[in-house]
């Protein structure tokens, strides 16, 4: 008599060989055990619509998870459920005709679990059910018609509960590797919305559904950086070296040689109600103060620039910011450092016209160029102090340890060397505008 399950095996980590089994010398009680095990396996097969009925309602009743499944789509899981018992029991008579039958279905069935979303663990659990329904109804059956012949059972228990092992094994790997494939699908296609979003290629009619995927609003308001010279672990592993307040749901993307990181701005509460006559704060108020607070917060490796765009309006305006955050990286020194571009908006236009700007660097700080570069030096360096001391010859002698007869001294010698006057506004601007495009065009 032809042996009816693998004996006595671990359950596999991938698809089992289909190779007819090694056959296991039996002993007269095995053997008498078989046609037992025969006899009551078909009349499960004859009983299957009823076995069906009974492990589907224990589904409903003990595990949570089918219940929806069931709800939504009772027929086909009656059906499954039926597949899955006619193919498993047959094996238990036929192995080799049906085992592989009824490995597929159970492979069938641990992917299309995956997709839904059912827990493993669930599944595990039904398929153990299922076992532990099939072999109380082979005993009861054979107690039923034949009760001398219950004993005989003792024999072949180990191999049913193999059998029964060896299909959640082939669940299992089955469900994992529909996992993984699922998530790396998420996650590709998560990259792709992200990306399209960040070139400004996402067309609108696509909006609602990369906001679904991503978990961001449609309408939101949105900020954009962009990091440079940040190492970073590959796209959907890892954490990012740059870590906004904690609960702001940043979503990075990699760009070649840039991070870029969308940020949903909302989390801070609305600004109070104004006083009467007072200024009023609008919602931009709450997000630019929000944006404020969060890269006030950054926490970034030694020598990480990064860029901030200015708040936009929508999804569909992130590739908008993204191009104002590249804008204000290159606003940003060399040395490293966070620059909001709302708050450098002259160093942006500078940088945002690379030509212009070394033309006005040349044009304004030109005669400099033809003095002792010590000197030259000294003289920018104080024209800098004072103009990041609000005009201030005594603060700007403060920075730079020296008297402010010193620093008025120096800024009158270079009013005369590049015919420019300091208290005059639209010089003023120039020559801002101009030590900006050195500092940041030619370094």
């Amino acid at each position: 008599m032809p042996q009816v399950v693998r004996s006595r095996i671990r359950a596999p980590h991938g698809p089992p060989p289909v190779a007819p089994l090694p056959h296991r010398v039996r002993s007269l009680a095995d053997r008498e055990a078989v046609a037992v095990l025969h006899r009551a396996a078909q009349g499960l097969l004859e009983a299957l619509p009823e076995l069906t009925d009974r492990l589907v309602e224990a589904l409903r009743e003990q595990e949570p998870a089918y219940r929806a499944a069931m709800e939504n789509e009772p027929t086909e899981i009656w059906q499954e459920v039926h597949h899955s018992l006619r193919h498993n029991v047959a094996s238990l008579i036929q192995p080799r005709e049906f085992r592989e039958a009824a490995h597929r279905t159970s492979r069938w069935i641990g992917e299309s679990r995956a997709e839904q979303g059912v827990p493993l663990d669930a599944v595990m659990h039904a398929f153990r059910m299922g076992g532990a329904m099939v072999w109380q109804d082979l005993v009861d059956d054979t107690a039923r018609r034949h009760p001398e012949d219950t004993r005989l059972l003792v024999h072949v228990a180990a191999d049913v509960w193999n059998f029964v092992d060896e299909h959640c094994g082939v669940v299992a790997e089955a469900y994992r590797q529909a996992e993984r494939r699922l998530s790396w699908r998420r996650e590709n296609q998560q990259r792709l919305m992200t990306a399209a979003l960040l070139d400004g290629t996402a067309r609108i009619a696509d909006l609602p559904d990369a906001a679904a995927v991503l978990g961001l609003p449609v309408q939101g308001r949105y900020a954009v950086l962009a990091v440079a010279a940040a190492r970073r672990a590959p796209h959907g592993t890892g954490r990012p070296p740059l870590e906004p307040a904690e609960g702001t749901p940043a979503l990075w993307h990699s760009a070649g040689d840039l991070e870029l990181a969308i940020l949903p701005l909302g989390r801070l509460p609305a600004a109070a109600e104004p006083e009467p006559g007072g200024d009023a704060a609008g919602p931009a108020d709450d997000a630019e103060r929000e944006l404020a607070a969060l890269t006030a917060d950054l926490t970034m490796p030694q020598g990480t620039r990064v860029g901030v765009s200015s708040v936009v309006d929508g999804l569909a305006s992130v590739g908008d910011a993204r191009r104002l955050a590249e804008t204000a990286l290159r606003a940003c020194p060399a040395s490293g450092g966070t620059v909001l571009l709302d708050e450098h908006l002259p160093a942006a236009l500078v940088v945002s016209s690379p030509g212009l700007g070394t033309a006005l660097a040349d044009r304004v700080l030109g005669p400099l160029d033809r003095l002792d570069p010590a000197d030259r030096d000294v003289l920018i360096e104080t024209l800098t102090a004072w103009l990041d001391s609000d005009g201030s010859a005594q603060r700007a002698g403060a920075k730079l340890y020296c008297h402010r007869n010193t620093v008025l001294n120096r800024l009158r010698r270079f009013e005369q060397l590049t015919g420019r006057c300091l208290t005059k506004p639209s010089d003023a601007v120039e020559v801002s505008l101009a030590l900006a495009a050195r500092r940041l065009l030619t370094g």
